[in-house]
């Protein structure tokens, strides 16, 4: 009889990494979720008031900032703040707590060398071990963290191309009503409460507050 060929070292290597980091995963998402994780709450998200009904509101300062007031209901949701951490590490469920399995930004956002996001988090979310998922799964710059900040300075962030990616005020509102991983917010999977509303309710709010001139809630 012949022995068995040995395994390349690097390839145990790569299998033992691997391992521990799917079991660190599961180990982490697959335990019993706290009452503010389950599956009812996520069946009953808070809606959004339509921009029809700011309408009323004649002065256009005043009407753009009860506008974005309206659209914090989402920016400040567990959804988005999670992926607008003001540290290195993302935050887990409506509780914001830190990311088990620790991991960190990296410096593009998505993940450090031997642990990116994509090793665990893949196209589409994976249930049946609670892990949300996207094509580019990744975190905010720290430039737009959220966590912590008031609606005011959100809002400021927002608007400042020097944090923001460059981007003006109709990109913006292009990127909250359309974009795609932003509308994951929506359908986050098994036990995730969703952002309130819709994202084309979001799209429409924000697109009222730019027309309203985009001023920032005081």
């Amino acid at each position: 009889m012949h022995a068995p060929p040995l395994v390349p070292a690097a390839r145990v290597a790569m299998f033992a990494v691997t391992g521990v980091a799917f079991l660190a995963v599961n180990s982490a998402v697959g335990t019993p979720r706290s009452p503010v994780e389950t599956p009812a709450l996520a069946a009953s998200a808070e809606s959004l008031r339509p921009v029809a009904v700011f309408a009323s509101i004649a002065n256009p300062r005043a009407r753009a900032e009860s506008l974005f007031v309206e659209m914090g209901k989402v920016l400040q949701h567990p959804r988005c703040v999670n992926c607008h951490p003001a540290g290195d590490r993302p935050l887990q469920t409506d509780a914001g707590r830190p990311h088990e399995p620790l991991v960190v930004r990296g410096t593009d956002g998505r993940g450090a060398p031997g642990m990116r996001c994509e090793t665990c988090h893949h196209a589409e979310n994976f249930d049946a071990a609670h892990v949300p998922g996207h094509p580019q799964w990744h975190l905010a710059p720290i430039e737009m963290a959220w966590q912590g900040k008031t609606l005011t300075q959100i809002c400021e962030q927002i608007k400042d191309p020097a944090r923001n990616g460059r981007k003006n005020i109709a990109q913006i509102v292009r990127h909250l009503g359309e974009d795609s991983l932003v509308g994951w917010g929506w359908a986050p999977g098994v036990g995730r409460t969703p952002a309130p509303g819709t994202q084309k309710e979001l799209g429409a709010l924000a697109k009222a507050w730019a027309d309203a001139g985009a001023h920032c809630p005081p």
